[in-house]
């Protein structure tokens, strides 16, 4: 087989022609200039007994090359006579047949490259049914939680209310597509989205022959048009009219996101300090109170006391408050441990631990703050479990309170150590990073207010005081305080390049319950809230973004519009054809602004169809969350700590064992015969549990209704509607059935990590003189690789 290729030589201003060291003629080798008006090729030809050697070819400059694929040679284009060559023509049916012996090839290249994907959406497909026969065969739902190995049902009176509705909505659409069905075979053919003219007779004609069937499909359709039609319209015209105020809302806040980059607009600290051991008058060091509020938390307790015990700040000035609230004694005495390690390694830093846990985190950081020695501080730095702050974050966040005395906050940025381990942590990625980058950012340099996130923020002390301190009425204290505060007419500060790490959730079901907490907290803030807010003393135009914007608009509007819409009415829209939702608000306005909320994470860009379908699956908790915490429904005062997986410190594990021996000073031996105890009781606590997702009821019920509807929707041929009628439904199909993110159950390799974890850190401790040859720290470390690898197989099968 010969192939013509020409080679060229690029430089600066065209292309140049390369030196050939040994030329034969199997190719055609042409050489293009740039410079020459007609763009010839020359032809370099040889004889034809040399043809089927190599070519040698060498270049002045080799990394300035192309090879341009030109046309098949033909046999006569190596006849030549005295330099001129002659191309006969050929006959017309030998080419035809090269031709077809060519598109024969190109036929089979092709089938094969589809009988390949066939074979991996075959291997797709079983393994997605494998996974759905686990699913059920656990039959494990969202109602049911585990207390002591036992399976116990919570709330069932309030969480079976919304699934009922949608489980009533399903069979009657099942109910409808069969009649619907029955009439399209019965001649009721359907247009887009109104029937035709020819069976409109039928309705308006009384003296009209009809059968039974056609009789009560005729009543159906008047019911329709006379009843059903007009107020499903009107609700969905209010629908896309908050739509449309929301899509505003963020395109304002992308335009004022692209105004502060173009400006280069961020807040400045009035002078940054200087001397961390003095704390003279050369640099600015406030004395600060750091808190570390956690519960039950032990995958990521060393990581976060860690980072905080070697932050860039004078001793002196600074105190450390773990706000240990578990009820594991294993957990507290790890905690315990870690804390007076850091004890006697010089760091200023004190456990607390409440015997009567009330109010959760909010009750936590209240008990913390009434100790006596608070008053000797003038910021409170607040970190959660699973964050670790940079050592220079103090200095790059407290200065900037520096003759500012009306400055109530600084919130500095997240950033996510697992934002790419799976789809879930990857969409979360898109989402937050907007929140940050877009949300938080334009709302502190234009309106000096923005929810408080919780964590990774200093407040004034003062500030907190003045307004009211922690209260533990909602599961959002943070935002509350920072309502409070800015009743008071404290302003916030956002730090969009101070970034403190942190972990998202792996699993649906943490993530899910998180959100849950996240959008009923804010509808519990309204109700109380709103009173304060319509007598307080601020301005008119800052009481109404309180009330429109943050709370209405963004908290209570936007789960409520893409619930309705989304998963209601276009549903119902395809039953009732005669209220008809327009192409550009399912399809063209929905992809706009997934564009928008993706701006800020670029490299997600290949997700940005996923995420569109996600997040309308998550509007189903969002808005259940948003209706309880509204009415007071009994699941809105559910407080559940996230899940972490703690991995951001475990990378460095199997690592450690492969240094060299550390000798580290100190004669202190650490008791290895009760770590191995608790690695077995660990081990008895955690072998009983078995890995396993749930299967959610709600999500499952939405997606065999969405793909009833896209089914109804084939019969009116409305391509857009069923398009997105069925990826939707599939996307709640994976959701509800656990098929995003990662197990919800840890095994004992979790358990066992911490207690490797325990040893090494006891090890490479200064204060220990034990090297790592021991025995038993290579047992429990090989134990723990040999169990890793088993994990890594386990996920790279599926």
């Amino acid at each position: 087989m010969r192939v013509n290729f020409c080679v060229t030589n690029k430089d600066n201003g065209g292309y140049r022609a390369p030196k050939f060291q040994t030329l034969t003629p199997i190719f055609h080798l042409g050489l293009r200039s740039k410079t020459s008006n007609n763009g010839t090729i020359l032809r370099l030809v040889g004889q034809e007994s040399h043809r089927g050697t190599p070519v040698v070819v060498k270049m002045e400059n080799p990394n300035n090359w192309s090879m341009v694929e030109l046309e098949a040679p033909s046999e006569d284009d190596f006849l030549y006579h005295n330099g001129d060559v002659s191309m006969p023509s050929r006959p017309k049916g030998k080419a035809r047949n090269k031709n077809a012996k060519q598109l024969t090839w190109v036929l089979l290249l092709k089938a094969h490259k589809a009988a390949g994907c066939l074979t991996s959406i075959a291997t797709a497909l079983l393994s997605l049914a494998a996974a759905i026969r686990l699913r059920v065969a656990s039959g494990r739902t969202d109602t049911d939680t585990e207390t002591s190995g036992e399976r116990v049902t919570e709330n069932l009176t309030v969480k079976t209310k919304f699934y009922s509705c949608i489980k009533v909505f399903l069979w009657v659409s099942l109910l409808l597509l069969g009649f619907e069905v029955a009439a399209y075979y019965k001649g009721w053919h359907f247009g887009a989205p109104d029937l035709q003219l020819k069976h409109l007779y039928t309705l308006t004609n009384p003296l009209t022959v009809k059968s039974v069937f056609d009789s009560l499909y005729s009543r159906w359709v008047l019911i329709r048009v006379e009843y059903l039609a007009p107020p499903l319209q009107f609700l969905a015209n209010a629908c896309i009219l908050l739509f449309l105020i929301q899509s505003l809302d963020r395109l304002v806040l992308c335009l004022g996101c692209f105004w502060i980059k173009f400006k280069k607009i961020k807040p400045v600290a009035k002078q940054a300090t200087v001397d961390l051991e003095s704390g003279d008058a050369d640099g600015y060091f406030p004395m600060v109170l750091v808190q570390i509020p956690m519960c039950n938390e032990k995958e990521v307790y060393q990581q976060s006391i860690g980072a905080v015990c070697t932050l860039d700040w004078p001793k002196s000035k600074i105190l450390i408050q773990v706000l240990d609230d578990s009820d594991d004694p294993t957990t507290q005495l790890l905690i315990k441990e870690e804390v007076h390690k850091w004890q006697q390694e010089g760091a200023n830093i004190v456990y607390r631990h409440r015997v009567i846990r009330e109010g959760y985190k909010a009750g936590n950081l209240k008990s913390a703050m009434n100790c006596s020695y608070v008053k000797e501080y003038e910021f409170v730095a607040i970190f959660d479990a699973d964050f670790q702050p940079n050592p220079d974050f103090l200095q790059r966040t407290v200065p900037h309170f520096k003759d500012n005395k009306e400055l109530g906050l600084v919130q500095a940025r997240w950033s996510f150590v697992n934002k790419d381990e799976n789809l879930l942590t990857r969409l979360q990625h898109i989402n937050l990073a907007f929140h940050f980058e877009v949300e938080q950012q334009v709302n502190g340099i234009f309106l000096n207010f923005f929810g408080f996130n919780g964590t990774a923020g200093v407040w004034r002390i003062k500030a907190l005081e003045e307004s009211g301190g922690w209260l533990e009425r909602t599961t959002v204290e943070d935002m509350d305080i920072a309502v409070r505060a800015h009743l008071h007419g404290w302003k916030f500060i956002f730090l969009n390049d101070v970034e403190c790490q942190c972990e998202v959730p792996e699993s649906y079901e943490a993530y899910r319950k998180q959100q849950h907490r996240w959008h009923s907290g804010p509808m519990q803030l309204f109700r109380l809230c709103l009173p304060a807010i319509i007598r307080s003393k601020i301005s008119i135009w800052k009481k109404g973004n309180l009330i429109f914007l943050f709370f209405l608009l963004r908290k209570l509007i936007l789960p409520f519009y893409s619930f309705t819409l989304f998963c209601i009415i276009l549903p119902m829209t395809m039953f009732i054809p005669e209220a008809t939702l327009p192409s550009w608000v399912v399809c063209y306005i929905p992809a706009t602004m997934s564009f928008l909320n993706i701006l800020p994470a670029p490299k997600s860009f290949p997700f940005i169809v996923p995420y569109l379908l996600f997040e309308n699956t998550m509007s189903v908790t969002k808005f259940n969350a948003m209706i309880s915490g509204l009415f007071q429904l009994g699941s809105a005062y559910e407080w559940v700590v996230t899940k972490k997986s703690g991995r951001s410190s475990e990378g460095d594990l199997i690592t450690l064992v492969e240094k060299e021996p550390l000798y580290q000073r100190g004669v202190s031996v650490p008791d290895f015969g009760e770590i191995k105890e608790e690695i077995k009781q660990q081990g008895q606590k955690t072998g009983k549990k078995k890995k396993h997702n749930r299967i959610y009821t709600k999500e499952l019920a939405l997606a065999f209704l969405l793909l009833t509807a896209s089914a109804r929707s084939l019969l009116s041929a409305q391509g857009i509607h069923f398009y997105f009628l069925l990826f939707q439904g599939v996307s709640f199909l994976l959701v509800g059935l656990d098929l995003i993110g990662e197990q919800t159950q840890y095994n004992t390799l979790l358990d066992r990590r911490i207690c490797v974890k325990r040893i090494i850190k006891s090890l490479t401790s200064w204060r220990y003189g034990i090297p790592l040859q021991n025995g038993d720290v290579h047992y429990y470390i090989e134990d723990f690789k040999s169990e890793a690898q088993i994990v890594s197989k386990k996920k790279k099968k599926k």
